[in-house]
């Protein structure tokens, strides 16, 4: 059964597995652990376990190791039913910043 992926994303460490899997398609995950020099391999390993049960990555296997690609539908989902509804908010902070940036010193 699938796991919601709004818990899995909140990991800084799966959102950097989801980064370089984004960048480098197809890493085992003995060279994902290798880009963790302060996480142990079998952390990477349960890592990457959270992260299948969420869907965001799936592996296929290659000889016997594991190769693993990212699975781009359940953050499109994120973003659609959930961050999407905050660009507004983003947008009008933005216009704020940049007005007071804009804005002459002697005002």
């Amino acid at each position: 059964m699938a796991s919601d992926p709004f818990p899995a994303l909140a990991h800084p460490t799966r959102r950097e597995i989801l980064a370089l899997l984004r960048d480098n398609p197809g890493m085992s995950a003995g060279e994902l652990a290798a880009k963790f020099p302060g996480v142990s391999r079998p952390a990477v390993s349960r890592h990457l376990g959270v992260l299948r049960r969420a869907r965001l990555v799936h592996s296929s296997s290659r000889g016997r190791e594991q190769r693993y690609n990212l699975n781009a539908e359940p953050i499109a989902y994120v973003y659609r039913t959930f961050l999407s509804s905050f660009l507004a908010i983003a947008d009008e902070s933005l216009l704020k910043l940049k007005h007071e940036a804009e804005r002459p010193l002697d005002e």
